[in-house]
């Protein structure tokens, strides 16, 4: 059995982190890095989950706050979350019996989106690697996320975890606002040899929230999922929709005259 410690960010989540922290009563210890959230996050996690260990620390960027909690775990594995990820139980039990295999150095995990609690039956999150050695592995910035880079093999796990956020759309909707002004111009300055196939197309701008909507809509079958189906293919297009006005504001930006 490996020795793994949870590490999940937050930032007033407390509409998630309940959820989130129940799932993790298996881990000896969860580190919980939190960047001075004011709603109820901090009195969910120490009250109702004692093995929770609470780091304070300033925001700055994903990338240096995932980092840090690297810093602050005391096992050889890490298993990163974030505060809105819910690992089934079929994945907890899953990682209690990985060996400790010296050739590894993480394991990537698939997802299953739920809206309000319901499932999907598709989405667009790839698998992430989520559990990995931590002398092994490091983030570092990629547009408006940010990226593990891991020295070694990386496997797959067989079990899922939900991704199902209920905080605030209007939350989100500033949330998707900050992450395309950072996204916009990294995809214009990256070499178009460089991109994959759909940040080809996004950097074009005027296909993307069109293809995002009936690939999502019909292709995956969301329409069959009811409204919650609707309700993540109509946000995924308006997020694909912002990201287009963006490109097309940063674009103009950069080639109008001064």
């Amino acid at each position: 059995m490996i020795a793994v410690t949870p590490l999940v960010l937050s930032y007033n989540e407390q509409e998630n982190i309940g959820r989130t922290l129940a799932a993790l009563t298996w881990a000896e210890e969860v580190i919980l890095v939190d960047s001075f959230s004011t709603d109820a996050t901090l009195e969910i996690a120490r009250t109702a989950h004692p093995n929770v260990r609470v780091i304070q620390r300033k925001f700055d960027t994903h990338t240096a706050q995932w980092n840090f909690g690297l810093d602050q775990v005391r096992t050889p594995w890490v298993l990163s979350l974030d505060a809105d990820y819910e690992v089934s139980p079929e994945l907890g039990a899953e990682i209690e019996r990985l060996p400790p295999d010296d050739d590894v150095a993480g394991y990537a995990a698939r997802f299953r989106f739920r809206v309000f609690g319901r499932p999907l039956r598709a989405s667009v999150y790839p698998p992430r690697t989520v559990l990995f050695r931590r002398d092994r592995a490091r983030y570092h910035a990629d547009g408006h996320t940010q990226l593990l880079a891991a020295d070694g093999p990386i496997r797959s796990l067989s079990s899922v975890i939900y991704h199902d956020d209920r905080k605030p759309l209007s939350r989100w909707l500033r949330s998707q606002d900050r992450y395309m002004l950072i996204e916009a111009p990294h995809l214009l300055a990256a070499p178009v040899s460089g991109l994959s196939r759909p940040d080809r197309l996004r950097r074009r701008a005027f296909l993307a929230p069109a293809v995002m909507f009936f690939y999502l809509m019909f292709a995956r079958g969301l329409i069959l999922d009811g409204w919650p189906g609707w309700y993540y293919v109509f946000q995924r297009t308006l997020a694909e929709t912002l990201l287009a006005l963006r490109i097309i504001t940063e674009r103009e930006r950069l080639e109008s005259p001064p």
